[in-house]
């Protein structure tokens, strides 16, 4: 039994098998979170929309459409050569970051809830942000390949992403939205520490990003005001700790196997428009701790798999690719961590949607581009095993 349990693990954890050209787990693990990401974002928003836009389907109408764009986005990207990011990352370098000025000019950006985040496509609100993270991870990709030796050898070799990170992290700030500054910073950091950068590099650069998010902290009432009812949101449980105090008693209400599909309470408008950034919390309370352990398996997954595909590539010395895979990989548990810690009270709020559950079309579109890419650097990395292996057969 044991044997025959381990065969069975090693076949699912192996990266490149000879008879597969694609990751067919990979592919199962983002269509069941996007299956339940639907099942759930139907299930938290009917009453919110029933009551605000007349229509209990309102929401769960448009995720099935964004749903259905994340589809075709992913078969669309799948096809695109990794060397064609590697060629093309400063355009969506200088693409994205365009769009983040652009969203702050007056009459092109939406403001929502004191924030401008977005802009107007028609049916789609575009959050430039998601784009961004996706274009930071592949220039930063493509800087720590080429710079690979000198990042090494230079101590200081580092002020270079230092000044793209304070770029794009100003523009992020003025929208606000601290919580994607956060993840972009992280992303840059993980990257320099798979890229091999110095302990010292890494020191300079933690003690400054503290002092940096210590100060915007204290500097802004808002974000002060996040953080206290963070520690005690019961303390104010009709003010600033409303969202909060709410989404707890979710989770708490959910215990082991939660109060069943449909069944939630709390998404009667008692947690504010449960169906985006805090949909885990109505997770919780109609499927338990069961379910989000659940979930938390399928992150983690995939997660797994796209490090394993990241370490696959630079077994093959394909920096580029094994960078940029990590990245991604990085960026799904982070973005999955902070949302889940957010959601239960063991971080503050920040504004980051679950991936590929929460409510949300570019959220959902460009997180689909990016498990396009996994599958194509898997793809291409067990094309060039195959390779590998007829020349050393020959």
């Amino acid at each position: 039994m044991g044997e025959k349990f381990s065969q069975l693990w090693q076949k699912w954890g192996q990266l490149t098998p000879k008879n597969a050209l694609y990751d067919r787990t990979l592919i199962w693990l983002f269509m069941s979170l996007l299956a339940i990401g639907f099942m759930m974002v139907t299930s938290a928003s009917l009453p919110y929309a029933a009551r605000h836009a007349n229509d209990p389907l309102f929401f769960s109408l448009r995720d099935a459409g964004y749903v259905f764009a994340s589809l075709l986005a992913c078969a669309a990207f799948v096809n695109i050569p990794s060397e064609k990011w590697e060629k093309y990352n400063a355009w969506l370098f200088f693409i994205s970051l365009i769009l983040l000025v652009a969203v702050l000019i007056p009459g092109i950006g939406r403001n929502v809830n004191g924030a401008t985040r977005w802009i107007p496509l028609g049916l789609l609100n575009f959050q430039p942000a998601e784009l961004a993270k996706l274009a930071i991870i592949c220039y930063f990709a493509k800087f720590y390949d080429s710079k690979f030796e000198e990042m090494r050898r230079e101590t200081y070799s580092f002020w270079r992403p230092t000044v793209v990170i304070l770029m794009f992290s100003g523009l992020l700030l003025l929208q606000p939205d601290l919580g994607s500054t956060a993840v972009l910073f992280v992303l840059a950091f993980a990257l320099l520490f798979i890229a091999g950068a110095k302990l010292l590099q890494f020191i300079i650069i933690g003690i400054s990003a503290g002092i940096a998010f210590f100060f915007l902290v204290v500097m802004s009432e808002y974000r002060l005001k996040r953080v206290t009812s963070y520690l005690d949101p019961f303390a104010d449980a009709y003010g600033d700790g409303f969202q909060l105090s709410n989404s707890q008693m979710a989770f708490g209400q959910g215990e082991w196997i939660g109060r069943g599909l449909g069944n939630s309470v709390q998404k009667l408008e008692y947690l504010p428009e449960a169906h985006t950034d805090f949909v885990m919390a109505v997770i919780g309370e109609e499927f338990g701790l069961i379910g989000i352990l659940f979930i938390i398996f399928l992150l983690c997954a995939l997660t797994y798999r796209a490090l394993k595909i990241s370490r696959e590539a630079l077994i093959l010395e394909e920096r580029f690719k094994g960078y940029f895979a990590f990245g991604i990989g990085i960026w799904i548990f982070l973005q999955g961590f902070v949302n889940l810690g957010v959601a239960s009270g063991l971080l503050p709020t920040k504004g980051l949607t679950f991936p590929l559950i929460s409510y949300g079309g570019s959220s959902l579109v460009i997180m689909a581009i990016a498990i396009s890419v996994l599958l194509r650097i898997d793809h291409e990395n067990r094309l060039a095993r195959l390779g590998h292996a007829h020349l050393n057969e020959d």
